[in-house]
């Protein structure tokens, strides 16, 4: 299980976050849009499997973070400047990207 980050902060268009073991990360925010686990970007899944809504879109530019807030002891979720903020990013996908 991934430890939670020990720090994030907004570094220009870059989310800068710093691990546990060292490690650091910087993603830029329009490429955390993009990959946001959201139902909306992502879709669901119906029974037989097949995809129920989401959206195609893999660009978002110009789109920076207002801010961010833990999830229980297992996510963050971001607030865009385009409105979106359902995504959760769990530390190990957070980790991942």
């Amino acid at each position: 299980m991934q430890p939670p980050p020990q720090r994030l902060e907004l570094i220009g268009e870059e989310l800068a976050i710093v691990w546990p073991d060292g490690h650091e990360q910087f993603i830029a925010c329009e490429r955390l849009r993009a990959a946001s686990p959201s139902a909306e970007n992502t879709g669901e899944r119906d029974l037989m499997g097949r995809r129920i809504g989401g959206s195609d879109q893999t660009s978002f530019p110009g789109v920076t973070l207002r801010g961010w807030r833990p999830v229980g002891g297992y996510a963050i979720q971001f607030d865009f400047s385009d409105g979106h903020n359902t995504g959760l990013y769990t530390f190990e996908y957070l980790r991942s990207l």
